[in-house]
């Protein structure tokens, strides 16, 4: 299907082009969303008349989003999740939970401005793209803990998932150490009874 765009939308265009798109991504996406129109005759020719228009609203809303950048961009926000010893999660970080997440904080954003290649599935700190206008692009951190204490280690750089590994071993060296102590205590008794059978087995 051939589209008009109506605003830049990122890897396909500039307003006012006209390119070729497959038929669902511009249903689902492009024709409800308002980037873009089908390029028939009397699209093109509403879309000259309305272009100033469209110029100025996009310089609006790229300047609000511009101010929004200059807060949020390089903005760190914790998100407390369940995870096993070795950092993975017991579930997912999505697109919707980054954006509950930064709009609590009071940053409007919607989960289509997040650009997100997969979910979210390890303890950590993760770089995300925010979208905030066609030409305005950010990048956020999420802090992916198991509680804010260990959000704030990992912001000073520490690796939780290492120290538990850590503590793990510390654990087994501590453990291993006992049953040596053990043996070693046990061991002269041991030998103490077997001196005393041989004495016995003389005096047979």
């Amino acid at each position: 299907m051939d589209v008009i765009l109506l605003e830049r939308v990122p890897k396909l265009g500039q307003m006012g082009e006209v390119v070729k798109v497959r038929n669902g991504y511009a249903r689902n996406f492009l024709l409800p969303q308002g980037k873009a129109l089908r390029a028939s005759k009397a699209n093109r020719e509403h879309f000259e008349a309305q272009r100033a228009q469209l110029e100025a609203r996009n310089l609006e809303r790229r300047k609000e989003a511009e101010g929004v950048a200059g807060k949020l961009d390089g903005q760190t926000f914790a998100i407390i999740r369940q995870a096993g010893e070795t950092g993975v999660l017991y579930g997912s970080v999505a697109t919707r939970d980054i954006a509950e997440v930064v709009t609590e904080n009071g940053f409007s954003v919607g989960r289509n401005q997040i650009e997100l290649n997969q979910a979210i599935k390890n303890l950590g700190l993760h770089a995300v793209k925010v979208q905030l206008h066609p030409e305005v692009e950010i990048t956020i951190t999420m802090n992916v803990a198991r509680s804010l204490d260990e959000a704030e280690r990992q912001a000073r750089g520490e690796d939780v998932t290492a120290r538990e590994a850590f503590d793990l071993d510390e654990l087994g060296l501590e453990v291993g150490a006992a049953l040596e102590e053990d043996v070693e205590e046990a061991r002269p008794r041991g030998e103490a009874a077997e001196a005393g059978e041989g004495e016995d087995n003389k005096q047979n």
